[in-house]
């Protein structure tokens, strides 16, 4: 039997199945081409009795047949550009593998990574996810992702210098270690190119903001022994603003016409209720809310007070971004068979978030204590004569403009890479090191913590009753700031900054070891050294609660400064066992050298492939995976934030915070707008040492079925475990489990599992510090949650791909093609602990959509092309669990004209029906939409691209 026993015009079959049988389109290029062209290449292909062999994702043997054991998912540049997506991140967000929440940080201006975009396949976490570049791993964003893990910013690579990406949907450490659970995404950077090419794309939206500019230059030359290839991008783009868009501009705003109460903007709370009943303002002038620019308003829990509707709209929801980026690879001929190798790429971007102008509230004043040091977040004040809680929000003309609330991020990446490849008999060969660096800065505005105390509230004078005595300085308090008043209680911090690097050695090998019956034995081998450092500080200030240089209201992402070793021998196998039958085995073994308990690694795979016929291939996958924890587990300290959330046992207790509203159900409060129960909470977390690595195993089957000449069918069944998973107990089921222990019942009245004294309760109770202020609302107010990372949870996620592909050639009206996928989750089942209910969250509200399609319709004809991307949310249940939402769609349009042989005009729509949120009427709090059910606040959007090439 030959190496190839696939006929010639089954092998062009197979061949497109990168195109044809994928998730992705890859039937056609961007550029129109004539009829006879086509008919020439598609003759020619045919005709083809041997195929290049080519290495993908999934597996380091080389071979012709681009189907395997696993499915994987080809992308290319091509792609990228004639679905409409600007980045390599929008594309990759786009998948149905991938969750549909908003993943990119744009949105979430207040969280860790607002500047990053991640992929997250299965839904699983953006961590377990792999991504390589020419399969080698990069470094690691510096930041946590949501404060909890270290990720892979795929923001930092630029389409100019992408060839293709790979996507690998299920676990593949025993090919790539660490990390491989839930996929592996490989992006293939530019090798070949003869010749220049000029890109320029401008941008803008229909309603405002967000306008962009992308230039491209790129180019290659080859000679007798070497070849070259370069590429330079230069791109840059406009923030869009909440107050540019009509839902987030303003709370009132909503979709379904609630009635809505303003922001708490300028208000001194009773805390006592001796001057006003308990929880209303105890100071209020219409006037003074017209000064500051404020609404008057009244509702029957705060009394009069001076509120705002529009403050929200101080928020950017897209980033304003500045990049640009150099790139360069070339190849040298030693010999005939030996041949050097290198490549450099570099990214810079600075980029501005906006969260709004910091706000003061007393609760987050750590200069208000009680005589024993304990923060109380309130005052006494003997001229009004009660407890005071101060909220005082700061207009933009006061800080001299909204560019005083931005986030500024320095970002700069860059990877060196050099290596001999060649080949020894049957058996080719590659030796390479790499070394990448990521260096941050993230900057942000922040108030004076003494300052803005001292400017409000004078000195200390005294304590009563326990509280501190401060008499405010009203007439400060009531008018507003100028710009240079408000310069003095106002400075800049430094909320992480540092770098992480890795630096990777490798050999591979690869090459028919000997002939079997069936055909020849594949085998490639691997050698593997990593290390990995990180070096990420904060600004000292973040960490001095008290003092003349400390910060208000802030929280730190902490320091996380270690190393990681890591050593690996891998080897796979492509056994044929009949003319139709084929297995392939990998085996990996990872040594760690760091300072947790992760020793070593072995994982596995075992592969099937089975083609009944020509046409059909039946495949079948089984493989073993882990995760190591990553720096931020393990050698995080110091990390706070603030947060907001119910205090569940003030609700369910009717005490403390609860006292003026008496004991209800965490639903009531959790309903109620501006509940005295719900308030910011300090959050705190460090790493653990002792972690161990997170084990997984998936599996898989599925067929690739050509099932006329150009028309592909593939379904896939996928099956993803992870245990003893790497987690924290969120300060929202820490409060949760605190109120059950403290009360002895669940939400629902049923008795709670643990007694009070048990050491689980007593390490919920430990882990939640609390005020002691009896008889005030201030009792038993929340003053910090801690926790850190354990091994304990079990997730195991289940579904089905499939994909259509299908083009047909008509005589006079062109050729066309339609290209679909669709994923659907079977069931997304999770347990904290071993002890817990497996509950499956798959058709539960704060859910992703459980499917999501995507599809591609295409049209050629002579210098035209045309294409129409949409992609479709399945349905969710709404926020209220009472009924499902129906599908969320999104369209992108666009039409290319090619002028001669090297220039193209090409005119594209995104968002064509300006479908920005799925609508949920149950989601009754601003902004009245849930991200994770889909959203594209950016709208509407126009782009031109010239392309040129000479």
């Amino acid at each position: 039997m030959t190496t190839d026993p696939i006929s010639g015009h089954r092998r062009s079959v197979l061949a497109r199945s990168l195109a044809l049988a994928l998730t992705l389109p890859l039937a056609f290029s961007a550029a129109a081409q004539d009829s006879q062209a086509e008919e020439e290449e598609e003759t020619s292909t045919e005709q083809a009795t041997q195929l290049d062999t080519l290495e993908v994702v999934g597996s380091r043997i080389k071979r012709s047949e681009m189907e395997g054991p696993a499915p994987v998912v080809v992308i290319t540049r091509e792609d990228i550009d004639r679905e409409g997506h600007q980045t390599i991140g929008d594309l990759l967000q786009s998948l149905t593998q991938g969750t549909t929440g908003d993943f990119t940080g744009d949105y979430f201006v207040n969280g860790f990574t607002p500047n990053a975009q991640t992929i997250n396949l299965r839904a699983i976490g953006p961590g377990y996810t792999l991504v390589l570049i020419n399969g080698r791993r990069l470094s690691q964003y510096p930041m946590p992702y949501n404060n909890s893990n270290n990720i892979t910013n795929v923001r930092t690579i630029p389409t100019s210098i992408i060839e293709r990406t790979e996507v690998l949907t299920g676990g593949a450490s025993a090919i790539y270690g660490s990390d491989a659970v839930a996929g592996v995404v490989n992006i293939v950077t530019r090798k070949n190119f003869d010749g220049n090419n000029i890109r320029v794309t401008t941008g803008t939206t229909d309603e405002g903001g967000g306008d962009s500019v992308n230039f491209e230059f790129s180019g290659g030359r080859t000679g007798d022994r070497w070849s070259a290839i370069w590429a330079f991008q230069y791109a840059t783009n406009e923030p869009i603003f909440a107050s540019q868009r009509k839902l987030t501009a303003d709370i009132r705003n909503n979709p379904y016409g609630l009635p809505v109460n303003p922001q708490l903007s300028l208000i001194a709370i009773d805390a006592l209720g001796l001057v006003v009943p308990r929880g209303h303002n105890a100071l209020y002038d219409p006037a003074v809310c017209d000064a500051l620019g404020y609404e008057s308003a009244t509702t029957p829990t705060r009394g009069s007070f001076c509120g705002s509707y529009d403050q929200v709209a101080q928020r950017s929801l897209y980033n304003k971004q500045d990049f640009y980026s150099g790139y360069g690879y070339g190849i040298f001929d030693l010999t005939d068979n030996l041949q050097l190798f290198a490549s450099a790429s570099y990214y810079n971007n600075d980029a501005t978030s906006a969260s709004g102008i910091r706000n003061y509230f007393t609760g987050a004043d750590n200069f208000l204590q009680n005589p024993s040091g304990g923060v109380l977040g309130a005052f006494y004040d003997p001229n009004i004569g009660t407890v005071l809680q101060l909220q005082r929000y700061f207009r933009a003309s006061e800080a001299g403009g909204l560019e005083q609330a931005g986030d500024y991020f320095e970002e700069k990446t860059w990877t060196l890479e050099a290596g001999l490849q060649g080949s020894i008999g049957r058996f080719d060969w590659e030796a390479s090191v790499n070394h990448s660096r990521y260096e941050f800065l993230m900057d942000i505005p922040a108030l004076k913590a003494q300052a803005v105390h001292e400017y409000f509230l004078g000195p200390r004078l005294g304590f009563i009753s326990g509280y501190p005595i401060h008499e405010l300085n009203v007439d400060r308090w009531n008018t507003p700031l100028t710009p240079e008043t408000f310069g003095n209680i106002y400075t800049r911090v430094t909320f992480a900054e540092g770098h992480t690097t890795s630096s990777t050695a490798n050999f591979t090998i690869s090459g028919d070891l000997f002939e079997l019956p069936a055909g020849p034995l594949g085998f490639a081998g691997i050698l593997e050294g990593n290390r990995q450092t990180i070096d990420r500080q904060a600004d000292w200030r973040l960490s001095e609660p008290l003092g003349p240089n400390s910060i208000y209201g802030l929280g730190s992402a902490g320091v996380s400064i270690g190393e990681r070793d890591r050593y690996a021998i891998g080897a796979e196998f492509r056994v044929p066992i009949l003319d139709n039958l084929t297995a392939n085995v990998a085996g990996r073994y990872d040594k760690y050298d760091d300072i947790t308990n992760i020793d070593d690694a072995i994982t596995w795979n075992l592969g099937l492939e089975f083609r009944p016929f020509d046409s059909l291939l039946l495949r079948a996958n089984y493989a073993t995976s882990f995760r190591a924890p990553d720096f931020q587990m393990v050698y995080s300290t110091g990390s706070a934030g603030f947060s907001t959330f119910v205090d569940e046992y003030s609700c369910r207790s009717g005490t403390g915070l609860g006292l003026t509203t008496g004991p209800r159900t965490y639903q009531e409060c959790a309903a109620t707008s501006g509940d005295p129960t719900i308030y910011g909470m300090r959050t705190e977390r460090d790493g653990n040492t002792a972690l161990k690595e997170e084990e997984g195993q998936s599996w898989g089957i599925g067929f690739v079925w050509d099932i006329v000449d150009n028309l592909s069918l593939t379904v896939d069944y996928f099956d993803i475990k992870l245990e003893d998973r790497a987690i924290t107990l969120s300060p929202a089921l820490l409060l949760q489990q605190e109120a059950d222990c403290r009360l002895g019942v669940k939400r629902d009245g049923t008795p709670f599992e643990y007694s009070p004294g048990s050491a689980f309760c007593q390490g919920v109770l430990a882990a939640v510090s609390r005020n002691s202020a009896p008889g005030t609302t201030l009792d038993q107010r929340i003053q910090a949650i801690n926790s850190t990372y354990i091994n304990a949870a079990y997730q195991r996620v289940t579904g089905i791909d499939s994909t259509l592909a299908y083009s047909w050639d008509t005589d006079r009206l062109g050729r066309f093609g339609v290209n679909l996928a669709w994923s659907i989750e079977l069931s997304d089942e999770y347990k904290r602990f071993e002890s817990d209910p497996l509950i499956d969250y798959r058709d539960m509200a704060d859910y992703n959509s459980r499917s999501r399609a995507r599809g591609s319709f295409t049209w050629t004809k002579g210098d035209w092309a045309a294409n129409t991307f949409f992609t479709r949310y399945g349905t969710v249940y709404n926020w209220a669990e009472t009924e499902r939402l129906p599908p969320w769609f999104l369209w992108n349009l666009n039409v290319s004209k090619r002028f001669g042989q090297d220039t193209m005009v090409t005119l594209a729509v995104n968002n064509v029906f300006n479908n920005q949120v799925r609508l949920d009427p149950t989601y009754t709090g601003y902004p009245y939409y849930y991200g994770g059910f889909g959203s594209d606040l950016q709208g509407r959007r126009f782009y031109v691209t010239v392309q040129h090439q000479f």
